[in-house]
């Protein structure tokens, strides 16, 4: 075998040499420590990646409901796309879907403080628990009281 490229010196080296072995079937030559650390920050980066789209989301409806006069197209194109992200994380990992409660929790929270930053409202107008559900929120017809 050729000599093990080190997973802190060349990462996508080290990625390809660890395909190869996997692909041959040497798995004692594998550098299970670095891969298995690897495999858990990709399922972590895939939950991020959706709370991520679930504070973007929230962040939005918060401003739409709370700032009618600023509503725009912007706004409802920004909404849509995190819909679709958030669709297209869940059908890529329907493991997830166990655990939507804790992450649009956790999205919620961070949407309700950058919708807060945004507006500049005061801390209290906007509730720190959601008013409303995942379900609601990646309904298309939520509140579209006046669509741009």
């Amino acid at each position: 075998m050729a000599e093990p490229i080190l997973h802190n010196q060349d990462f996508y080296g080290w990625i390809q040499q660890q395909i190869l072995l996997l692909q041959e079937g040497r798995l004692e030559e594998l550098d299970r420590e670095n891969l298995l650390e690897e495999l858990a920050d990709l399922g972590r980066s895939e939950k991020r990646a959706l709370t991520s789209q679930m504070a973007r989301l929230c962040c939005h409806l918060l401003k739409w409901h709370y700032q009618p006069a600023r509503r725009s197209r912007s706004w409802v194109l920004t909404i849509r796309g995190a819909r679709q992200e958030i669709q297209s994380l869940l059908r890529d990992n329907p493991s997830l879907k166990g655990q939507l409660a804790e992450l649009f929790a956790d999205g919620y929270a961070r949407g309700r403080l950058l919708a807060l930053d945004e507006t500049g409202l005061g801390d209290s107008i906007i509730p720190e628990v959601a008013s409303f559900t995942f379900e609601e929120a990646m309904e298309e017809a939520i509140a579209w009281e006046s669509n741009p």
